[in-house]
């Protein structure tokens, strides 16, 4: 006979009483031990502290915990499982009040940190001092703030992430974490507001100063209404958002601009140049946080690409196959289109100009199609046939290529 009880907590909570469908629920049961668990049924799983999976429904369970900081960083921290562990002290230990409720097998709310109060008001606030010990919940709550956009952070939590940037427990943060959280930040509905509240807690500065560094940068008031560099920037990111985009184009929109921050003051509003210093920045950045490959790479390819596509338009055919060859598109078309999309939201993430038409994106994919189309080894039998070797071939067949490009658009 079992005498511990079981409570529904954290997100499945919260996300009910903000309306939301449930995607996850997680459990804690109090009053129990490891061992009167595994003689219950449940299935034990993970190191770091007590999880076990529900004998009939397969889910996690995790024994009611209380946590303890020992040393610097994200994984600091000593865990104390027990029978004698409370409810209260579990949700003691999270991050942010709303997900620090729970409901009883009645459905009844446990709520003894304010949580619904402050979903009531719109609020993001730490449940206890303990938030300033672990750095990644900084992370988190910049990444809520983009979930719930029109939520605001509470001053006295504002301050807390301020003091624990300036104690340097951001810097001890370890890069598949913070990759993580910046990622799943960047998915959110408002992608924009984590890096607000990044760069207002002072994180921004620590962990992405090449971002930081576009804030206050002009550009061209005729090509960007809204002049500011860093603003343009959250306004493109918004789009990626408005548009659904995945996430290797969110974060290759992230570090489409980063050269811009280097422009010499002399040479400002115009930033020449600033695609070659955007593509090594974005190099840098994926370095630094250990970013997946199709991020890393599309990233680069924008930073030194739409400025071209941007301009495309005026192109020949010429010209727009040179552009294809330099983005290995027939290789690599769905990277490709993911440049378009890319440089698509650039283009709309400007102040007034967000539902403008974006024509080099069917006009280049059109031109891809065009030449895709070419029978290459026709043309390689052709050229071989006639004589040519090595070399020789490859240029017959760009050359049928070209042609393709030409009669799809009418040129000469």
């Amino acid at each position: 006979m079992t005498n511990f009880q079981t409570y529904l907590v954290g997100g499945a909570v919260r996300d009910r009483l903000l309306g939301l469908p449930v995607q996850d629920r997680d459990w804690v049961v109090v009053g129990a031990s490891p061992q009167q668990l595994l003689d219950a049924g449940y299935q034990p799983v993970g190191k770091d502290f007590p999880v076990f999976l529900h004998p009939g429904t397969h889910e996690e369970v995790a024994l009611a915990r209380t946590e303890r900081k020992t040393a610097a960083g994200y994984h600091g921290f000593a865990f104390h499982a027990a029978p004698d562990v409370t409810l209260e002290q579990d949700l003691a230990r999270r991050d942010l009040t709303l997900n620090a409720m729970a409901e009883d097998a009645a459905g009844r709310l446990i709520d003894p940190y304010g949580g619904q109060r402050d979903i009531a008001a719109r609020v993001l606030r730490h449940v206890s001092p303990a938030f300033a010990e672990d750095p990644v919940r900084i992370l988190r709550l910049a990444r809520f703030a983009a979930r719930f956009a029109d939520f605001t952070v509470a001053p006295e939590t504002l301050a807390l992430m301020r003091g624990m940037v300036a104690a340097g427990e951001v810097d001890a943060l370890v890069p598949e974490r913070v990759w993580q959280e910046l990622s799943r930040g960047l998915m959110e509905r408002r992608p924009s507001r984590m890096l607000a509240v990044l760069r207002e807690a002072g994180a921004l500065q620590r962990l992405l100063p090449e971002v930081e560094a576009l804030f206050g940068v002009p550009q061209p008031e005729a090509h960007h209404p809204e002049i500011d560099t860093g603003v343009h920037l959250l306004m493109v990111l918004d789009q990626c958002a408005a548009q659904a985009t995945p996430l290797a184009v969110r974060y290759a929109c992230l570090c489409h601009d980063l050269g811009k921050g280097t422009t010499r003051p002399e040479e400002l509003p115009r930033h020449i140049g600033h695609e070659g210093r955007s593509e090594r920045l974005a190099r840098q950045v994926s370095a630094r946080w250990k970013v997946p490959t199709d991020c890393r790479e599309l990233a680069e390819l924008v930073a030194r690409e739409h400025t071209h596509v941007h301009q495309s338009g005026a192109f020949g055919p010429e010209a727009r196959l040179r552009l294809l060859e330099r983005c290995d598109a027939w290789r690599r078309p769905q990277r490709f289109a993911e440049l378009l999309w890319a440089c698509e939201c650039d283009a709309r993430g400007r102040l007034g100009l967000e539902d403008r038409a974006y024509p080099q994106r069917a006009r280049l994919l059109a031109d891809l199609a065009a030449t895709r189309q070419v029978d290459l080894a026709a043309a390689s039998a052709a050229a071989l046939a006639r004589g040519a070797r090595g070399p020789d071939v490859g240029r017959a067949v760009r050359a049928a290529r070209l042609q393709a490009l030409r009669s799809f658009t009418g040129t000469a």
